[in-house]
């Protein structure tokens, strides 16, 4: 060491620190978009183009992605980012494991939502719905889903989804509907199509029958009243059975005072009544009021001497509503043969029908009175029931017109609105429940009344309650036999059972619904939708499947759209064959789930780029009910099997409180706002981390962990880059034999993790690649590998073997690391490996590199668990000398470190313990240790004695050796620090 200090050399310029210009601060939103330029510079469909084009070159097997096309309204949110990104990590994994992808963005355009916002537009400018003509009407729907889908494509591609978006697909496309209207005639040519007239869920205020995945349910009050129902005649073969001989006793015929009570939650419908439903196996009594309720505030409805019918179980029940003090049982009741009169009789002879008993095995004595007010018009069971009686379709009544109010031939009630549709009201239950209790009030047969909060369902578009109402409609049949013999419900079942899912309990999910749900709903009574193109014979009621004329009807389809179907002349379509006069144009269009459910016969069906079936659907859990179920019963409907292979899911996305998402809670995660402050690549590792099977959340403190997870990931990243620096091929250690055995170990990993990476994303298990990655490179490279070999990296020469075996294994590393994480951190891993290789083409271009078998090495990473054991209880030794102030930094130390285990020692066989422990020395000494020395009380047979390093420190590496000063060339350095320092010197003259 030179006396003079100031003479001393200064040896910083002979370290080989690591090199990069790739940056530690991510700057993504900036950098982000320069990327997506260079990646839509490659080809004429960009990247997505260029990767399509390389794995069809190198033969590459073909997998299909069939894309469940979002609404073409409004600017994407949080769900849609999710979803899209979900997707994005398939095409891009796929890709990267060697596969070609076809993968095709759509939109779906028609339906209620957008027909309101145009009817909004028109409404502001003065004109109602019904002023505007309808061909003018859809133009502008049209113009503005287009508008939509231009802003929502830029939006996801933002985010760095791939896809075909040259080619992307809308229900609005002229080809689309004529498509949409091909799959149609297919049901129709096949039988499978009907109309009929049967309740169905009808929304008032949007004029038009919605379908299952088309209603929520919503808590809400409704008003519950108890009726009664005068018997009017019994059957003398059962009212005997009560075991009264005198008959009359039972009902008194004259005077008639005995009533069946029926309890019900929707008022409004009593006007449509026309039976009562029954259970034979309830037990039923005729009850006598002999008291009631005393000091009440108000004059109860029923009287001492009434008499009334209700289940034995449900009495009590009865009794209390009705403010009774005490009845008696007089009786057993059969309700068989019984008729009612109705309890609106007296007012109107519009009410003067005989009102029967019907049984049914709907009705349960679970709560109410065990009968069931039936009205055919306004509920399935009630519906059925009457048609099993044998009671005609045209016997049913309609009652309720499609604006929600009463029809003007219905008695006492004519124009009275069940549900409100205009105004500030819309959407609100209307005057009817409060006039038809009035009038029962007035007639004497309100037994009772109270309010209930129950689920109710309603439209899942205007929040607004819903009405079942007996409308004329086109369904599907679930339950009739195809060409296969099984039916189109058997077919669908069968299709589920050869699906895979993911999870695997979205199978029993859909499996239930299909299982359950009634014939398929497909007619709407809008504007803004593809058609139901055909004609309807007026004599038979029978559509005409005549394929001429669907041809006709197709091509103008093609050619115009859906407004061909609404605008040119019947006989166009019919031709010369057919007199107009003699058929009806259906006006309705389909329901949008058909539209979407045929997406798959125009998207990827009959191109020579793609196959069908789709090998993945991928969307939210709601379309179990929705997309997946339309398209499964369309393609089984058509062609005998789902459209697709395999369906993947995933929740819904919560605020960090677990709430639901609302503008009005001020809850919402804009995904604009988080592209715009912290990037994409925020976002997309977000998606990559959770476990999106399930809801998830996310927020400020969310977003904040997941940026420091990716600071983490940049990090090594840039690490890898400046420690690689100057890295090439001739120094490249090609003997596995040569490598150390801490590089053997990193070797294992990279083989462990490949397979985990690719079993992974396989099964779409994205945090399984993300978790474990992060994990690797925070534990086995950060705080061991790269912190071991710090100091062989900065200061072996570069020639030597330790430091050539490690920058071997630093490539490898990044080799992987890149691709393993291009379809997660898309931006970030194309913007390390154009660091690297700028002349190399986009990282995406790149597949998974196979990783050699003879790196898997289990004894290697046994032996390095046992190391990093004692390294933990040394560390934890040293830290307690650098408390008391003993040691300033763990180069100071040299350790006496005690192992008591033959599987300890044998672990550092071959292994430098000082550089483990980074230390300047190490002593390692079989046996338990002296009492006194350190131990951790969770790893047994260490002890650790710390002492002091013996020696000069070297003015290069700051180690402390005795070897210091003993070569004279270099008096100041350790004997390997000369070495490099000599190599250095030569190459720079």
């Amino acid at each position: 060491m030179a006396d003079d200090a100031t003479t001393a050399r200064d040896y910083r310029e002979t370290v080989f620190l690591p090199d990069t210009p790739f940056p530690m601060r991510g700057g993504l939103p900036k950098k982000e978009p320069e990327i997506l330029e260079g990646w839509a510079a490659l080809s004429d469909k960009g990247l997505y183009g260029a990767v399509r084009a390389k794995r069809q070159a190198d033969g590459a097997p073909l997998f299909v992605l069939h894309d469940g096309p979002p609404y073409a309204n409004g600017a994407i949110h949080i769900g849609h980012a999710l979803n899209k990104t979900l997707k994005d990590f398939v095409v891009r994994s796929r890709f990267a494991l060697g596969y070609d992808v076809d993968y095709v963005p759509g939109w779906d355009c028609h339906g209620l939502p957008i027909e309101w916002k145009i009817e909004e537009e028109f409404r502001a400018k003065g004109r109602r719905k019904d002023e505007v003509p309808a061909e003018e009407f859809r133009t502008r729907c049209r113009e503005y889903a287009g508008g939509w889908i231009e802003a929502q494509k830029v939006e996801f591609q933002r985010l760095g989804i791939l896809g075909d978006w040259w080619n992307r697909y809308a229900t609005m496309d002229y080809t689309s509907e004529a498509t949409i209207v091909a799959e149609f005639h297919k049901f129709a040519a096949s039988g499978q199509l009907y109309r009929g007239s049967k309740p169905v869920m009808w929304s008032p205020v949007e004029r038009t029958a919605l379908a299952d995945a088309e209603i929520e349910y919503h808590d809400h009050v409704s008003p519950t009243i108890w009726v009664k129902f005068p018997v009017k005649v019994y059957d003398e073969e059962h009212y005997a059975l009560s075991g009264n001989p005198a008959g009359d006793n039972v009902f008194r015929l004259p005077p008639n005072d005995a009533s069946v009570v029926i309890w019900t939650t929707t008022p409004w419908t009593i006007p449509a009544n026309r039976a009562i439903s029954f259970n034979p196996k309830v037990e039923y009594g005729l009850y006598e009021v002999e008291a009631m309720e005393e000091n009440l505030e108000f004059a109860p409805w029923s009287k001492v001497g009434d008499r009334l019918i209700v289940a034995d179980k449900l009495a009590d029940d009865v009794r209390k509503a009705a403010k009774v003090a005490a009845w008696r049982r007089v009786e057993p009741v059969d309700p068989t043969g019984l008729i009612c009169a109705h309890p609106l009789a007296a007012f109107d002879e519009g009410f003067a029908f005989e009102v029967p008993l019907l049984a049914g095995d709907h009705v349960t004595d679970d709560a109410g009175t065990g009968f069931v007010h039936t009205a055919p018009g306004h509920g399935a069971d009630d519906y059925l029931v009457w048609l099993k009686s044998g009671y005609a379709l045209d016997s049913i009544p309609d009652t309720v017109d499609p604006d929600g109010a009463y029809y003007p031939h219905v008695p006492l009630f004519a124009g009275l609105k069940v549900i409100e549709t205009e105004g500030k009201k819309a959407g609100k239950f209307g005057p009817a429940n409060a006039a038809v209790m009035d009038k029962l009030i007035e007639a004497g047969n309100l037994l009772a009344r109270g309010r209930v909060e129950h689920s109710y369902p309603h439209s899942w578009r205007s929040k607004a309650p819903i009405l079942f109402r007996n409308t004329p409609q086109w369904f599907i049949r679930m339950d009739q036999p195809l060409e296969s013999g099984q039916t189109l419900r058997e077919t669908a079942i069968q299709a589920i059972a050869d699906t895979v899912f993911h999870p695997d309990a979205g199978r029993n999910r859909i499996g239930s619904m299909v299982e359950s749900r009634p014939d398929w709903l497909v007619s709407r009574q809008r504007a803004w939708g593809t058609p139901l193109a055909m004609f309807v014979d007026k004599d038979s009621g029978q559509p005409l499947m005549d394929q001429a004329v669907n041809a006709r009807i197709l091509t103008a389809i093609r050619e115009g759209g859906a407004d061909a179907w609404f605008t040119r002349p019947d006989a166009e379509f019919l031709g010369q064959a057919y007199d107009p006069a003699q058929y009806e144009k259906v006006g309705d269009i389909l329901d949008v789930w058909f539209d979407s459910g045929c997406t798959h016969a125009f998207t990827i069906e009959g191109r020579a780029d793609s196959h069908w079936p789709a090998d993945l659907y991928l969307e939210g859990s709601d379309q179990h009910r929705g997309w997946f179920q339309s398209s499964l019963l369309e393609g089984c409907g058509t062609r005998g099997r789902a459209p697709y292979k395999a369906v993947l899911t995933h929740g819904f996305t919560q605020d960090e409180n677990g709430e639901k998402m609302s503008k009005s809670k001020g809850n919402t995660v804009e995904p604009q706002t988080v592209t715009k402050e912290s990037g994409a690549e925020i976002l997309r590792l977000w998606a990559a981390m959770v476990d999106y099977s399930e809801d998830q959340r996310i927020g400020k403190t969310i977003l904040a962990t997941t940026t420091d997870a990716y600071r983490k990931l940049r990090n090594t990243t840039r690490y890898l880059l400046g420690a690689l620096a100057g890295f090439d091929e001739a120094e490249r250690v090609t003997n596995y034999d040569d490598f150390p055995p801490l590089e053997k170990f990193i070797l294992h990993r990279l083989w462990e993790l490949d397979g985990q990476v690719r079993a992974a994303y396989e099964a779409y298990r994205f945090s399984d690649v993300t978790r474990p990655l992060i994990e690797f490179c925070q534990g086995d490279l950060s705080t061991l590998f790269f912190d071991i070999r710090k100091d062989s990296l900065y200061c072996d020469k570069p020639t030597d073997l330790r430091r050539r075996a490690y920058r071997t294994v630093l490539d490898y590393v990044f080799e992987r690391l890149t691709i393993w994480l291009s379809p997660l951190t898309s931006f970030t891993m194309e913007e390390a490996w154009q660091t690297r290789f700028p002349e190399a083409g986009s990282n995406s271009l790149r597949v998974i590199p196979e990783t050699p078998a003879a790196w898997k090495n289990r004894d290697e990473k046994q032996r390095w668990i046992t190391i990093q054991l004692v390294l933990e209880t040394v560390t934890g030794a040293l830290e307690e000398e650098r408390r008391e102030k003993r040691i300033g930094s763990a180069l100071e130390a040299a350790p006496k470190v005690w192992l008591a285990s033959d599987e300890k020692w044998a672990a550092f066989e071959g292994i430098d313990a000082a550089e483990v422990f980074r230390t300047s020395q190490a002593t390692l000494v079989r046996g338990d240790g002296p009492e006194n020395a350190f131990r951790r009380a969770d790893v047994g047979g260490v002890a650790v004695e710390p002492k002091l390093a013996e020696g000069q420190k070297c003015a290069r590496s700051w180690r402390i050796l005795p070897e210091v000063g003993t070569d004279p060339r270099y008096p100041e350095l350790s004997l390997r620090d000369a070495e490099a320092v000599a190599w250095w010197d030569s190459q720079h003259g």
